[in-house]
């Protein structure tokens, strides 16, 4: 989601002032801006449309499925959140489509999908399936789709718990299960989910019901949401009323046993995930540029008014938000973590294991046109029909078909340029 930029909160706040927050690591939190490279895509899924006669549907989050047997039908699974779950090959081409749940009750919240992640070698009634795991937003519920040579199946559990709340009630207010990663810690199959309008956590466990799936919470982490500044004073990001800085992008590398958070505002934060536990204090990799310029917020437009004269000066590269996050992996330590900066329609690139900043790039016009505002990102880097360096899969919040509707998709890109960054 596009967020409004920042505010400055009044009074002082020692850097003591923030247990269990400790201070940006070096290296990716300073430096310039590189000279940025542009790459294209190759295809592009269908325009959805977020109106009425489009259903509602909203490309937001996209994970790729390799299907090891068969390369050539391997599938890329989009979340369209009031449009459901989309399913498109390796052209673009839609394959299938789920619609979301319906509300439970005429006052309550419908379904309404968010995030998308994999899980693979599953064990569920007797063998092992890969499965597509699902925020569903409106619901306040993962939910789970096995994959069968490309075709999914909703297997989610009929007595799946609520993630974060405790009752129909509080789940229509909407504080409910937002961003994703997933990932497998031993024998334990796990998702981590972040919570709408608010800087909370949780880790769950994957469980196995007969032939369905569901979960239960192990454990929580709620990161900052007020900060503060070297120069004196404290900041938290300008939000709306009542609402606090959320994560969405995530991405869980478990060679290393780290959670990779955007906390779209303010920062990418590096989070132990072992023992099917969060682990070490957690650090920010780099902080947005808005971080710690005042900013107020004005009701009538929705919108956030910036002093960039004041600016502290404590900021990093990434324009607000920060977003998708995923990781191209060329060895069992060894690739580049890719970051969206949506406030400028870039990415940016760092070194897997040492973080070191590595590039900059943008999804930009060619044979289809580029990525705008970025949400959600996924990669692999297994070679695939028309796409020997493997495959980024980047969303773009402003496609452009003909017409004036506002439309999203997700784009298509040879991920080989990854090797060189």
């Amino acid at each position: 989601m596009r967020r409004i930029l920042t505010c400055l909160t009044a009074g002082a706040l020692a850097a003591t002032a923030l247990p269990g927050v400790a201070a940006a690591e070096p290296g990716p939190a300073t430096g310039g801006v590189p000279a940025l490279r542009a790459v294209t895509a190759k295809f592009e899924t269908p325009a959805l449309y977020d109106d009425e006669a489009g259903g509602d549907a909203d490309a937001d989050d996209p994970a790729i499925w390799v299907n090891e047997r068969d390369k050539a039908r391997s599938r890329v699974i989009v979340t369209a959140k009031n449009g459901g779950l989309r399913v498109y090959d390796l052209r673009g081409r839609e394959t299938q489509s789920f619609a979301t749940p319906d509300a439970p009750g005429p006052e309550d919240e419908p379904g309404r999908f968010n995030n998308v992640d994999l899980v693979t070698g599953f064990p569920l009634h007797g063998r092992l399936v890969d499965l597509a795991v699902v925020t569903d937003r409106g619901r306040d519920k993962l939910r789970f789709y096995r994959i069968d040579n490309g075709v999914l199946t909703d297997v989610t559990a009929p007595d799946a718990p609520f993630a974060f709340n405790k009752t129909q009630e509080e789940v229509n207010e909407q504080a409910t299960a937002y961003g994703l990663a997933t990932f497998r810690d031993g024998r334990d199959f796990l998702a981590v989910a972040s919570r709408r309008h608010t800087p909370e956590l949780g880790m769950f466990r994957l469980v196995a019901k007969g032939a369905k799936v569901s979960y239960q919470r192990v454990d929580r982490l709620v990161l900052p949401d007020t900060f503060a500044l070297k120069g004196g004073g404290s900041w938290t990001p300008c939000l709306e009323p009542g609402e606090l800085p959320q994560v969405e992008g995530m991405t869980v590398d478990p060679a290393l046993g780290v959670l990779y958070a955007a906390q779209e505002d303010v920062a990418l934060w590096r989070v132990s995930v072992t023992g099917g536990r969060f682990g070490y204090t957690p650090r920010m990799v780099e902080r947005t540029r808005e971080y710690g310029v005042p900013a107020v917020y004005d009701p009538e437009t929705e919108e956030c008014a910036v002093d960039w004269s004041a600016d502290p000066g404590e900021g990093g590269r990434i324009a607000a938000d920060v977003e998708g996050v995923t990781i191209f992996k060329t060895g069992r330590y060894a690739g580049t973590l890719v970051v969206s900066s949506q406030g400028d329609d870039t990415f940016y690139t760092y070194d897997r294991l040492t973080l070191r900043p590595t590039g900059r790039f943008a999804v930009v016009d060619g044979r289809v046109d580029g990525s705008q505002e970025c949400d959600g990102a996924a990669v692999v880097n297994t070679p695939l029909p028309g796409f020997p360096g493997g495959l980024l899969v980047v969303h773009d919040g402003q496609e452009t078909p003909s017409g004036d509707r506002a439309a999203t998709d997700v784009k298509f890109v040879d991920a080989g340029f990854l090797n060189k960054h």
